[in-house]
């Protein structure tokens, strides 16, 4: 796949979603949360493969700001403070394209990770 372009962003800040159109027609709307708990950052991702850490508690979490970084990634400013980590136009296609199953994921390692930690959120 060539690389994508997305050639519109609208923050609904009223219903907490990112929407994304791509130069292919593909319109994806991203709830804030899962940019939150995917987020590129190395606070997220960790500096390399199984260091990825269990981000919770971001159900209400807002986003203050879309900034542009040249013409291939937005820096997204959440309003819990992180604003680290670029979101590609190639990363935000990937994660509409697999919201279903990221989301799946992300939701069964919630769930396994505060039943053995007694309810307990993480970063």
């Amino acid at each position: 796949m060539n690389s994508p372009l997305a050639t519109e962003l609208r923050l609904r800040t009223t219903s907490r979603l990112l929407q994304v159109t791509f130069a292919d027609n593909q319109v994806f709307e991203l709830p804030f949360e899962y940019l939150r708990v995917h987020s590129p950052s190395a606070e997220v991702k960790g500096h390399g493969p199984g260091q990825e850490v269990l981000v919770t508690g971001k159900s209400g979490v807002g986003i203050r700001a879309v900034e542009p970084v040249g013409q291939y990634a937005v820096k997204l400013v959440f309003d819990d403070g992180h604003d680290t980590g670029l979101f590609t136009w190639k990363y935000l296609y990937e994660l509409g394209r697999d919201y279903a199953a990221n989301w799946a994921r992300y939701q069964a390692r919630v769930a396994t990770s505060t039943a053995g930690a007694g309810g307990r959120g993480g970063a």
